[in-house]
């Protein structure tokens, strides 16, 4: 199977759980155009998420507060620049409140 957007291969297969079910289930279904690679999955994740920053915060928390608990994803919920772990929009949704430090991707500022 070949991803829909990059074209790369991805191995897939419908007798087991996909990859992607790691990665959080929030993508309007009007979006699903075929399965991806993790790395444009991630990256369409991404553009989404920050869509929402000119939806009321209350929203952006709902859609973030099931995948609290979930494990931290390099990508989506943090990248490493210029060997500094950074906290993505996301994962600031996900915590679900500020910290208070001046977060670069802080939705709380």
């Amino acid at each position: 199977m070949l991803c829909s957007n990059c074209k790369q291969q991805i191995n897939c297969s419908a007798n087991q759980q996909c990859w992607c079910m790691e990665l959080p289930n929030i993508l309007p279904l009007s979006d699903a155009d075929g399965c991806l690679c993790r790395a444009c999955l991630i990256t369409k994740l991404r553009t989404y998420i920050d869509s929402l920053s000119q939806k009321p915060i209350a929203e952006q928390l709902a859609l973030a507060r099931p995948f609290k608990h979930s494990a931290a994803i390099e990508g989506l919920d943090y990248s490493i620049e210029k060997g500094f772990l950074v906290m993505s929009r996301w994962a600031h949704l996900k915590r679900g409140s500020c910290c208070g430090n001046g977060c670069k991707h802080c939705p709380f500022s």
